[in-house]
C-alpha cells in the first residue's frame, strides 16, 4: 500500500516495569504554571507522559524537572507488579510531606494504577487530587478545574477508539536522537497473569497517516531513530478505526485496504531510509514470517526482536493462556535465525508462576539454552488483583523458591549474554551515538542495530552520529571498541 493510498483512508463510522523519568523544561504560555511528571513502568507509559506534557503545554503549563518549582505533580503509574505499585505509594508519601508546606500543590495519579484502583485512590491516598486512566488524558484540563474547586476529579473510562494520534507529543528527557511513536493501544491477549487488558482496554490501532506525520516531524527535528510502540505491535491492524476484534464486521473495502504491521513497517522503512526503525513489543503468536522478511529487506530496520516467552513449560504456558507452545516458539526462533541470522532476540521471563514444578522450571532453563537470548527482563511472579490467575489459582510457590528459580534464570541469562557479546569481538558494528558513557565522560555510548550498548572514545564524533566501531572487548552487557570511521548508513 502506498502513502497516497494510506492518506486516502477514512475513519470507520462504526462505534467501536519500573524506572523513573522527569522531564526536561519546556516553555508554556504562563511560566507561573509548572508541572512535574514522573513515570514508571513500560515504554508506553513514558510515551503517554509525552502526550500528557503536550496537553498541559496547551493549557499554559511549562514542564519542569525541579519538583520544588511545580504547582502540579503527576505520577504516571504501572500495575504490572506489586513492587511497582509500592514504589508509587512511597513517592506519594514523599509528595505528602512536601504538600504540607505547599498547600497549593496539586497531585495527580495517571496510568494503569489509576485505572485499576479508580475512585479508591482518593480514599487510600488522601493527598491525591485527581485520578486519570490511560485513555482519559484529554480530560485533564477539566479535571484540574474540578480539583481546584475541591470536587472529585476522576476519569478512568476506557475508550474503544482513543489512540492520541491527533496529539503531537512533547519529547521528555530527550537526547534528540531517539523517540517513541505509539502505533497501538490496549491488548486482547488476556494472559492470566497480566493486568494490561483491564487497565488499558481492548486493542485498537492508530491511523497510519498520523504515524507517518509524527515520524516526518521527528525527522525534520533531527531524530535518527524511532521505535514503533505498542503492547503488541505485530497485531497492528488499521481498517479505518475501531477495535481489532471488530475487523470482521468491517466492510469488504475496509478489509481489502486494511494495513497490517508488516505493511506499516515496510512503509516506514521505505519512506525514511536514513532513520533507524525499531519496534516493541512482539508476541510469539502474532509475529509472522512476513514481518521477518520485511526486516531482512530493509537495512534500516534494526535487527532485534523483543519476544517475551514467560515460561519454557507447555503446562505453565497453557495456564498463563499464552497462545503458543514451547515447540511453536522454537519454530519461530528457527525462522528468525534462518531469515535474519544476525538478529538479536531478548526475552521476558516469570519465575514461580502458580503450580510451577521443578520440571517446569527446568523446561524454562532448557528453552533459554536453545535460544541463548542476548538479554532479558526476568521477574518473580507477582499476583495482580483482578487477573484470572489471581481469581482462579492459589499463589502456592514459596517466595524463597521463586527467588532461587529467578536467580538460576538470571545466572543462565548472564552466561548467554556473555556468549552473545563475545561473538562481536574483532567485528565492526554501526553505532548510533546517544550520550556520554556513565562510567567515563571521555567515551560515547550508543547502540548497535542489535540493541547492544557500545562504548568508545569520543574523538571527533558527536551525539547523533552513526559511527563504525571495531569491537576490542566486552562485558555481558556492553561492547567496548575503537571508532573506525563515520558510518555510511544505519
Amino acid at each position: 500500500m502506498s502513502v497516497k493510498e494510506i492518506n486516502s483512508l477514512k475513519k470507520n463510522p462504526l462505534e467501536h516495569e519500573g524506572t523513573t523519568i522527569v522531564s526536561n523544561v519546556t516553555e508554556g504560555k504562563n511560566s507561573n504554571k509548572k508541572a512535574y511528571i514522573e513515570s514508571y513502568g513500560c515504554q508506553m507509559n513514558f510515551a503517554d507522559s509525552e502526550v500528557v506534557a503536550s496537553i498541559l503545554h496547551k493549557e499554559g503549563y511549562s514542564i519542569t524537572d525541579t519538583l520544588d518549582q511545580a504547582s502540579l505533580v503527576l505520577v504516571n503509574t504501572c500495575s504490572i507488579r506489586e513492587k511497582a505499585e509500592l514504589t508509587v505509594r512511597k513517592r506519594l508519601e514523599y509528595f505528602n510531606s512536601l504538600k504540607r508546606n505547599k498547600s497549593d500543590m496539586t497531585v495527580g495519579v495517571l496510568g494503569c494504577m489509576a485505572e485499576r484502583l479508580k475512585h479508591k485512590f482518593l480514599e487510600e491516598e488522601k493527598i491525591v487530587d485527581l485520578v486519570v486512566g490511560p485513555d482519559a488524558y484529554k480530560d485533564i484540563p477539566n479535571l484540574l478545574k474540578e480539583a481546584a474547586n475541591h470536587r472529585e476529579a476522576v476519569n478512568v473510562i476506557l475508550s474503544k477508539e482513543e489512540t492520541y494520534g491527533d496529539i503531537a507529543p512533547v519529547r521528555l528527557n530527550s537526547n534528540g536522537v531517539s523517540a517513541f511513536v505509539s502505533i497501538t493501544r490496549g491488548c486482547d491477549n488476556m494472559c492470566t497473569f497480566c493486568v494490561v487488558p483491564f487497565t488499558r482496554g481492548r486493542e485498537r490501532s492508530r491511523d497510519p497517516k498520523s504515524i507517518l506525520e509524527e515520524i516526518t516531524d521527528l525527522v525534520s527535528k533531527g531524530y535518527k531513530e524511532i521505535t514503533l510502540l505498542g503492547q503488541n505491535v505485530d497485531s497492528y491492524l488499521w481498517y479505518g478505526g475501531g477495535l481489532k476484534k471488530d475487523f470482521e464486521k468491517a466492510s469488504a473495502l475496509q478489509q481489502k485496504t486494511a494495513v497490517n504491521f508488516e505493511t506499516l513497517l515496510g512503509l516506514v522503512a521505505q519512506s525514511y531510509p536514513n532513520i533507524r526503525v525499531r519496534f516493541s513489543t512482539s508476541n510469539p503468536q502474532d509475529m509472522s514470517v512476513e514481518v521477518l522478511k520485511v526486516m531482512k529487506k530493509y537495512d534500516n530496520i534494526c535487527k532485534h526482536i523483543h519476544l517475551p516467552v514467560q515460561s519454557g513449560s507447555n503446562t505453565i504456558l497453557k495456564k498463563m493462556n499464552r497462545q503458543h507452545t514451547r515447540e511453536e516458539y522454537f519454530k519461530l526462533i528457527d525462522s528468525i535465525r534462518k531469515i535474519i541470522p544476525d538478529c538479536a532476540i531478548s526475552q521476558d521471563m516469570i519465575a514461580g508462576f502458580p503450580t510451577e514444578s521443578e520440571s517446569d522450571h527446568q523446561d524454562t532453563l532448557t528453552l533459554m539454552d536453545y535460544v541463548k537470548y542476548h538479554f532479558g527482563y526476568m521477574y518473580t511472579y507477582s499476583e495482580r488483583p483482578g487477573t484470572l490467575a489471581a481469581k482462579k489459582t492459589e499463589d502456592d510457590i514459596p517466595q524463597r523458591v521463586k527467588q532461587r528459580r529467578l536467580s538460576e534464570i538470571i545466572g543462565k541469562q548472564r552466561e548467554h549474554s556473555q556468549f552473545r557479546t563475545a561473538e562481536y569481538i574483532g567485528k565492526t558494528v554501526c553505532v548510533l551515538v546517544e550520550k556520554t558513557s556513565k562510567k567515563l565522560d571521555t567515551q560515547w555510548s550508543g547502540r548497535s542495530t542489535q540493541n547492544t550498548v557500545v562504548v568508545f572514545p569520543k574523538g571527533k564524533y558527536k551525539i547523533g552520529d552513526f559511527v563504525d566501531v571495531k569491537i576490542k572487548e566486552c562485558t555481558s552487557a556492553t561492547l567496548i571498541g575503537e571508532a573506525v570511521r563515520y558510518s555510511k548508513g544505519v
